[in-house]
């Protein structure tokens, strides 16, 4: 007879803000109502359900239905709902403040909407650093679980996991329960007797013991493959059949009846870390590969059972180190943040400002600021999101704060942390962002009337599972359901001939860089990433000097570098004026050498207009279309090119006051997802380009202009007023 153990069932369920409605749909088609239908016949079992806040707010706008019938199982005591930030963001990504907020604010609606008693959270994709306990404790909850990884780190045993420990910060309790690796990779994959063989095993051990799975809902149906398995070849019915046969010992709970039935093991103080996987995506390549073959060199190794629980991967916070672009959404945030922090002292409006906290919050969600399994931070839709609720939050903090009509304003500080000064560029139309450090770039052009960052790029660089593309290895995708695999061990290809795809950037994938080329150099050379590069402009430091008037200010950013073997200056000034939808670009080289032509080349990129669509193109003069917008153009002494993006509903045009040839070509990368490996759409470059030669000074000048217009989006009403109001 097997001694009694306690089970508790913990689906963690969620969409991440941006997501396609028809991946939302397709997600409850075949994971969260199907589990439900399963689920309510059996009367003996209970489990703990975490929907995150973007999908419950999706379903109770699209099938209130089914949280209806959550609700009664509520009531019925068989689902305990779990809390936890509103929005999914990764916890030790926000300020203390926000944290707290979130919480609050989650708890509140779930209490409300379901009649639940929430009392416990989950920790989004497990990142943990102890002083979170403090926020969270303080926002009411009690418990929430981390991975059994986690508890490892901190010295303890797999005996020792038989509970929940309690932990500490400030004064400030929280229990926390380790979540089982083991059972992640059992359930739902192996066959079910597998996971009571484990149990059993583990009752025998340690009786009376708690044991706790915690783990994606999505495993049940919307990873590749588990939908037939989990549903059509029956896993989870006989899943459930083996916990009610075995319920003489084993006793499948929710959290809070584990937490009521039993005292904490003991103390705990848990070192930052997330689950297993994603310590180690956050590694740099190299760093990555060789913790790969170490591990792999190693598995067979008797003594790798032993060294394992001491081996540690990297800190999630520096995800913001190996992606540039997470930086950025990042710092974006934080000045939002802190923009509503002023906002509330300065005593405004709090009903137009708990609108803006909710789209700050919106803005937090995480899923874009990271890469691993998932396609994360390489999903343009996501990042697109992730500025698209920023934006809206300023806009109405504008509102708040009484900042309307037309306006103009130039400001230096560090906004993207890097302890140098950039310059932020904003009138009511148009918010810019220059880093002078950095090529005098333009890193962050947003549309307000749409709520769109058209510099919300992505470059492309090494991951470590381009290795696996290179090599070729893929998967063999068997019907028997015993060959379902997890999301983590599975290498399907999406498209064929990804390996030829993969190029590496050398510099950020940004707007007004500055680029000299040899005079023979072609455009397939440049967008194949063959072209060499003759200046050291492209990432040179600028100086900058700011100049306001009333309704117009510029930033004029000037370096001396070398071309060539030649100095030469470049002063090149963005402008804005009040009420104006177009940035003024101007360009002076002086020095230039007087026996010869240089190639000089601005380039710009363009985010968030998709290829591969025909209301997506090119366009020039009165409007004849060139092609959609992964097309490679070159065009020979041209005065203008513009694209438009009819869905999106805005028409960039950049026009010039000399005859200019402009080159245009798409930047894909070669990412992974919970599909497989798949070639992605990131940017449109459009680049300008001029065989200089000075005049009589050596001095060779040039205006531009990057006319935005919104006029489609904003005669769609509804669509505008969607977007910018929550």
């Amino acid at each position: 007879m097997s001694h009694h153990i306690r089970l508790i069932l913990l689906l963690h369920n969620h969409q991440p803000i941006g997501n396609f409605e028809d991946v939302f749909e397709q997600a409850y088609r075949d994971s969260y109502l199907p589990f439900l239908d399963v689920f309510e016949r059996y009367q003996d079992l209970s489990i703990t359900l975490h929907t995150s806040g973007p999908l419950m707010e999706w379903l109770d706008a699209n099938h209130p239905e089914y949280l209806d019938r959550v609700m009664t199982l509520v009531a019925d005591g068989r689902i305990e709902i779990l809390g936890g930030a509103f929005y999914e963001p990764i916890l030790s990504m926000i300020p203390s403040r926000d944290r707290e907020g979130q919480i609050r604010e989650y708890t509140r609606w779930l209490e409300g909407r379901l009649g639940a008693r929430v009392r416990g959270m989950w920790i989004p994709e497990r990142v943990w650093e102890q002083p979170m306990t403090r926020d969270i404790a303080r926002a009411g909850i009690e418990y929430t679980l981390l991975d059994d990884f986690h508890f490892k780190n901190a010295g303890l045993q797999q005996e020792d996991l038989s509970g929940y420990y309690l932990t500490e910060d400030e004064g400030q309790l929280l229990s926390i329960f380790p979540g089982s690796e083991r059972l992640r990779y059992l359930i739902p994959f192996a066959d079910p007797e597998k996971t009571v063989d484990y149990l059993r095993d583990f009752s025998q051990q340690r009786p009376g013991a708690v044991v706790a799975f915690g783990d994606d809902g999505e495993k049940f149906g919307t990873w590749p493959e588990t939908k037939k398995h989990v549903y059509d070849n029956g896993w989870l019915v006989r899943f459930f059949d083996a916990l009610v046969a075995n319920r003489d010992w084993l006793q499948v709970c929710t959290m809070s009846d584990a937490y009521d039935s039993a005292n904490p093991l003991g103390k705990i103080y848990l070192p930052e870390g997330s689950y297993r996987e994603m310590t180690e995506w956050v590694l740099p390549v190299e760093q990555q590969l060789e913790y790969g073959d170490v591990r792999q060199e190693m598995h067979g190794d008797s003594r790798w059972s032993r060294i394992a629980p001491f081996i540690r991967g990297g800190f999630w916070r520096n995800f913001k180190v190996r992606y540039p672009e997470s930086n950025e959404m990042y710092s974006r945030m934080m000045m939002v943040s802190q923009r509503l922090e002023d906002a509330v002292a300065g005593g405004a409006d709090p009903g137009k400002l708990q609108n803006a906290r909710h789209e700050l919050y919106r803005g937090q969600c995480n899923c874009s600021y990271w890469h691993g399994a998932f396609g994360g931070i390489y999903l343009p839709h996501l990042r697109n999101a992730v500025y698209n609720h920023l934006i809206a939050a300023d806009n109405l903090l504008d509102d708040a704060t009484g900042q309307t009509g037309a306006r103009v304003e130039v400001v230096a500080a560090d906004y993207n942390l890097d302890s140098r000064s950039e310059v932020r560029l904003a009138n009511d139309k148009l918010i810019a962002l220059v880093a002078p450090a950095m090529g005098g770039q333009l890193y962050e052009l947003d549309v307000r009337s749409i709520c769109h960052n058209l510099l919300a790029t992505l470059a492309r660089r090494p991951e470590a599972y381009h290795r696996t593309v290179l090599e070729g290895v893929s998967d063999d995708v068997s019907d028997d359901a015993s060959d379902t695999a997890s999301i983590h061990d599975r290498v399907i290809y999406k498209q064929d001939g990804l390996d030829q795809r993969l190029q590496y950037d050398r510099w950020p994938r940004k707007s007004l860089l500055d680029h000299f080329y040899d005079d023979q150099v072609s455009l397939d050379a440049i967008a194949d990433g063959d072209a060499r590069e003759l200046g050291d402009f492209v990432a040179g430091h600028y100086d900058a000097k700011l100049r306001r008037n009333p309704d117009r200010i510029q930033v004029q950013l000037s370096r001396t570098g070398v071309v060539d073997q030649s100095q030469i200056r470049i002063t090149k000034g963005i402008t804005m004026q009040a009420g104006s939808g177009t940035l003024e670009i101007a360009y002076l080289l002086e020095d230039l050498p007087p026996d010869r032509t240089l190639h000089f080349a601005v380039e710009m990129n363009f985010a968030g207009l998709p290829a591969g669509a025909d209301d997506r193109y090119f366009h020039q003069g009165e409007g004849a279309k060139l092609g959609q917008l992964e097309t490679r153009l070159d065009l020979c002494d041209a005065t203008d090119l513009g694209m438009v993006d009819h869905w999106l509903g805005i028409d960039v045009r950049l026009s010039a006051n000399r005859p200019t040839n402009i080159w245009t070509y798409p930047v894909e990368t070669v990412s992974q997802s919970e599909g497989g490996f798949e070639l992605v759409h990131q940017s449109v470059v459009m680049l300008p380009h001029w065989r200089v030669q000075g005049d009589s000074d050596g001095r060779w000048s040039l205006e531009m202009k990057l006319d935005i217009d919104t006029s489609l989006a904003e005669n769609r009403r509804p669509f505008a007023a969607e977007i910018v109001v929550s």
